[in-house]
């Protein structure tokens, strides 16, 4: 699943979120939700639900 066709004008604003995620993060997940959940449990050691939560706020205020 990914969050949305215009990934390269989300990622500045992924970052600015999270800013312990690099461009060499963001490029690599090029969009998959998945994968962006993944790096905000590993950078922040937070649990999948509350990863989950954040990439859900995300999608919704962008």
């Amino acid at each position: 699943m990914t969050l949305d066709r215009n990934w390269k004008e989300l990622k500045g604003k992924a970052q600015q979120k999270w800013g312990d995620l690099t461009n060499d993060d963001l490029d690599k997940i090029e969009g998959s939700r998945t994968e962006l959940v993944g790096k905000i449990q590993q950078k922040y050691g937070k649990s999948k639900d509350e990863a989950e939560r954040e990439v859900n706020d995300f999608e919704k205020g962008h």
